[in-house]
Order: structure tokens, then C-alpha cells, then sequence
């Protein structure tokens, strides 16, 4: 019976998350686009990353008169994940602060993308550094389930 409950929610977890061949987590989220992106700010805030930027893409398009289904950018980082990662390979800093991009599908869907640190390890020929990796995908991992999901 755990064993099933278990599975049941590692699928209902997996159903709302994918990993494109991009290198880009996606998560569904169950808020809309402003909701989703407070959350994810006020999350980072809460465990000492540093908010750089949020553009409201949506708002630029209208400026100039183009229409944009609702889209956020989130810009964030802190040194003290950064760094060690950038020791591991410094071409990586052109990734880096991380982002975070929540928008609307034509369908009404919200949903969360950001980089996959397995991907940048990859794109960047990062070896030896797996638990800076792994410490950065948990984060980055909870951060978007706290946004989208919870």
C-alpha cells in the first residue's frame, strides 16, 4: 500500500514537470503568471537569493503596441552558488545569474520554465563539480514547485 500511494505521487509530481531536449525544466503551475512569479520572488527572497530583475515582458510588448499573452522573466542568483560553479568552468557565467520565465500558452496553461543545471554542465564540459550540480538543481527544483505547485 506505501508502495503504491508512493508511485502515485511521484506520478502526479512527474505529470506536471518535463525536461526538454533544450536543456529547459518546465512545470505546470497551477496560478496565473503574476501569482506564479511572486511566489517564485518572495520563495528566493526567503533563502537569500538575490532578486536582480523581473521583466514584465507582456508590459514591453505593449509599448509598442504588440500583444503578448502574459510573460514574466525573474533574474536571480547568489555568489555563494554561482561561484563555486563558475570555479568549475568559468564559461558558464554567460548563463549565469539564473533565470526563470513563467508565462501563458495559447491554452490559458501557466507554466515555469528555467535552465536545467545538467544541461549547462553539459554545454559548459563541466567535470568533477556533480554535487555543486546537484545542490543547484535541488534549489532550483524546489524554488519552482513552491512557485507553481504548492
Amino acid at each position: 500500500m506505501r508502495n503504491l500511494l508512493l508511485s502515485l505521487i511521484a506520478l502526479l509530481f512527474l505529470s506536471s514537470v518535463a525536461v526538454a531536449g533544450n536543456g529547459l525544466i518546465s512545470i505546470k503551475s497551477s496560478r496565473d503568471v503574476k501569482g506564479t512569479a511572486d511566489r517564485l520572488e518572495k520563495a528566493l527572497e526567503m533563502k537569500g537569493m538575490t532578486v536582480f530583475a523581473r521583466i514584465n515582458h507582456a508590459e514591453g510588448a505593449q509599448k509598442v503596441g504588440k500583444k503578448l499573452r502574459p510573460t514574466e522573466l525573474i533574474i536571480f542568483g547568489n555568489p555563494r552558488v554561482g561561484t563555486p560553479l563558475m570555479q568549475c568552468a568559468q564559461s558558464v557565467g554567460i548563463d549565469l545569474p539564473q533565470k526563470a520565465l513563467i508565462w501563458e500558452d495559447e491554452k490559458g496553461q501557466v507554466w515555469l520554465f528555467y535552465n536545467d543545471p545538467e544541461y549547462l554542465a553539459d554545454r559548459h564540459g563541466i567535470k568533477g563539480c556533480d554535487e555543486v550540480i546537484k545542490k543547484i538543481a535541488n534549489a532550483l527544483g524546489n524554488f519552482a514547485r513552491t512557485a507553481a505547485v504548492q
